[in-house]
């Protein structure tokens, strides 16, 4: 039987320059705001920190200003 993976959290490994799905899934959570990201949104992370962050206010909050 196929699985969908609608409304199902992905578990992703972060790197520097992108990310490897380790189980598949529509979204990752904020690790900030709380807030869902669908994978096909999803634009900042932290390697170091292995957490996504739904927009750059949220990065900007975890990391402080570069």
């Amino acid at each position: 039987m196929l699985m969908s993976n609608t409304d199902r959290p992905a578990r992703l490994h972060y790197l520097a320059n992108g990310f490897r799905v380790l189980s598949p899934g529509d979204h990752v959570v904020c690790g900030v705001t709380g807030r869902r990201i669908a994978l096909e949104d999803l634009k900042y992370w932290s390697a170091e920190r292995q957490e996504a962050y739904a927009d750059a206010h949220a990065t900007a909050q975890v990391l402080g200003p570069r």
